[in-house]
C-alpha cells in the first residue's frame, strides 16, 4: 500500500525549512529542543544508524530515563521518528534521526509560502517493470517469498510482500504517481533509499555499479562498497541467517536547479527541468547494475522491516506555481 502527504513538512527529509508564519509555535519548539547538550549529543549519535533506547543510554553513558525524556522531546517537534521492533525481551523501540540540516528562514528573507511538498513511500515490491538475472531472491518480514533464484518470481502478486530484494544484475524501475502533472512549476526532487552490493552468499569487500536513472535520465552511477554481513541489521528479522546481507546504506539523490548530487555531494549537472517532470502522470525511478559495468556486484534493496533505516523508497518533490 502506498502513503502520501502532499503537505508533510516532516517525514523522511534530510532537510527541513521552517519559514512559515503559521509554523511560527513549532519552529520555537525546534529551537527549544535544540538548545541542549544531551539532545545534541543523541542527534550526533544517530548520524549512521538506527539505535534503541537502551542502545543509545549506553553508548552516551546516560540514564535510561533521562535519555528517554530527550528522545521524546526530540520526537515530539519531528527531529527523530521511532518505531516498535522485537527484542529480546519483547518489544522495544528503535529511534533513527530524520534530517541532516535545520533551516530557519527570518520574516524578510523570501518566504517559500509559494512551495508546496509532496512525500511519498513506495513499498520495495512495489516496482512496474524489471530485468532481473538470477541470483536473485526476495523475502518479506517472516519468511522468504517463493524460490530462490527464479527470475519468474519478479511477475508474481507475492512480490508486493517483499521488505528484501537481491539480484546479480539488471534493473528494477518504479513509477511514483506525479503531482506536478501538467500543471506546477516543480523546485527539487530527492529520493532515499537504502541499498548495497549483493554477493554468494555475502563479502565485505564486494564492489558494485549502481545506476539511479529518472525519467530516463542518468543521474549518476554509485559504486556500493559491500554487501554487509559483518554484524546484524538493527531492524533484519531474527529469522535471517547472520551470513546473509544484513543491512545498507541510506542513498540521497537530490536533483534541483543547480544540478545533481548524491548526500550532498555534486554528481551531474542534470537539472530538475531535465527530469521533464509535467510530462506525465508518474515519475519513473529506475535502479539496477549495467550489464557492461565495471564492477557487476548486483544489488540488495531494503525495505522498512530490514536493515538499518525504517523507511520503503522515500521519493519527495517540492514544487510551486508556474
Amino acid at each position: 500500500m502506498q502513503a502520501f502527504d502532499r503537505h508533510d513538512h516532516n517525514q523522511n527529509r534530510t532537510y527541513v525549512t521552517a519559514d512559515d508564519i503559521v509554523a511560527r509555535e513549532q519552529n520555537i519548539a525546534i529551537a527549544k529542543s535544540l538548545a541542549s547538550a544531551p539532545r545534541l549529543r543523541i542527534l550526533e549519535y544517530l548520524v549512521d544508524k538506527v539505535a534503541s533506547l537502551s542502545q543509545i543510554a549506553r553508548g552516551l553513558d546516560m540514564p535510561i530515563a533521562t535519555a528517554s525524556m530527550h528522545l521524546a522531546s526530540l520526537e515530539d517537534v519531528g527531529l527523530v521518528s521511532s518505531q516498535t521492533a522485537p527484542g529480546k525481551r519483547g518489544q522495544q523501540r528503535i529511534y533513527s534521526r530524520l534530517y541532516d540540516t535545520v533551516v530557519f528562514r527570518l520574516p524578510e528573507l523570501q518566504s517559500s509560502a509559494d512551495v508546496d511538498h509532496f512525500n511519498i513511500q513506495m513499498p520495495v515490491g512495489a516496482f512496474v517493470d524489471q530485468e532481473v538475472i538470477a541470483p536473485c531472491g526476495m523475502a518479506g518480514a517472516d519468511t522468504v517469498i517463493g524460490k530462490l533464484d527464479d527470475p519468474l518470481l519478479f511477475y508474481a502478486p507475492e512480490r508486493f510482500e517483499a521488505q528484501l530484494i537481491w539480484l546479480s544484475h539488471g534493473y528494477l524501475e518504479y513509477r511514483f504517481p506525479n503531482p506536478i502533472y501538467e500543471r506546477d512549476n516543480p523546485k527539487s526532487l530527492q529520493l532515499s533509499l537504502e541499498l548495497c552490493s549483493e554477493a554468494a552468499p555475502s563479502a565485505l569487500d564486494w564492489r558494485s555499479d549502481i545506476f539511479l536513472e529518472i525519467n530516463g535520465r542518468r543521474i549518476c552511477v554509485w559504486a556500493a562498497p559491500s554487501d554487509f554481513s559483518d554484524k546484524r541489521g538493527n531492524l533484519t528479522p531474527a529469522w535471517w541467517p547472520d551470513w546473509n546481507s544484513q543491512y545498507g546504506l541510506l542513498k540521497v539523490w537530490r536533483v534541483d536547479d543547480d544540478g545533481s548530487t548524491l548526500d550532498g555531494r555534486p554528481v551531474s549537472v542534470l537539472t530538475v527541468a531535465d527530469l521533464n517532470l509535467r510530462d506525465k502522470p508518474y515519475i519513473a525511478i529506475r535502479i539496477g547494475i549495467d550489464d557492461d559495468a565495471e564492477n557487476k556486484g548486483g544489488m540488495n534493496i531494503f525495505g522498512r522491516s530490514f536493515g538499518n533505516h525504517p523507511q520503503d523508497i522515500v521519493l519527495q518533490i517540492d514544487y510551486g506555481p508556474r
